[in-house]
C-alpha cells in the first residue's frame, strides 16, 4: 500500500503540477467545505457520487492545508468508506484508513526533493518539520522505513 500511495501522490502532482491538497481537491472535482468543525479538524464523506471534504475553519491557514491533504487521502484512498459501517466490522480497522491517509498526507506535503541530501540526512525530525512547515508527526510517517 505504501507504494501505492507514494505513486497516487506523484500520479496527482504531475496532473495538477502542485502539492497543494486545495488544488488538487478542485481539480479532482472535490468540493471543500471550510466550516465551524468545533473540535473536529476535518472530514471526508461522499453523497450522490459527489466527494466532499470538510475542513474546519477555525484552524490556522497550516493545519487546514494538512487537513485538507488528510482528507485528500480519504477521498483518493477510501471514496467509498463508510466509518460507522467500518466500526461496526471488526475485520478492518479504522486506525487503518486513518494511517493510510496521514502516510498519504505526508508523501503530498514532504518533498525530499526541496532540501540538500546533507539537511535530510543530518537535519533532526524537529529541523525537517520546521523546514517543511509540517507536524513533526508527518516527518516520522515520510522518513519511517516501514
Amino acid at each position: 500500500m505504501k507504494d501505492f500511495i507514494k505513486k497516487e501522490v506523484a500520479r496527482l502532482k504531475r496532473k495538477h503540477k502542485t502539492n497543494n491538497p486545495f488544488d488538487i481537491a478542485e481539480g479532482e472535482k472535490i468540493i471543500v467545505i471550510r466550516e465551524p468543525l468545533g473540535s473536529i479538524h476535518g472530514y471526508y464523506n461522499k453523497y450522490a457520487r459527489q466527494k466532499f471534504i470538510h475542513v474546519n475553519s477555525d484552524l490556522d491557514e497550516i493545519n487546514q492545508y494538512i487537513t485538507c491533504g488528510h482528507e485528500l487521502g480519504h477521498a483518493r484512498l477510501h471514496p467509498n468508506a463508510n466509518t460507522p459501517c467500518f466500526r461496526a466490522n471488526t475485520f478492518y480497522s479504522i486506525r487503518k484508513l486513518e494511517r493510510q491517509a496521514n502516510r498519504f498526507d505526508a508523501e503530498l506535503l514532504i518533498d525530499e526533493r526541496l532540501i540538500d541530501e546533507f539537511c535530510l540526512y543530518h537535519y533532526s525530525l524537529e529541523q525537517l518539520a520546521a523546514f517543511y512547515n509540517v507536524p513533526i508527526e508527518l516527518v516520522q510517517i515520510k522518513f519511517n522505513p516501514l
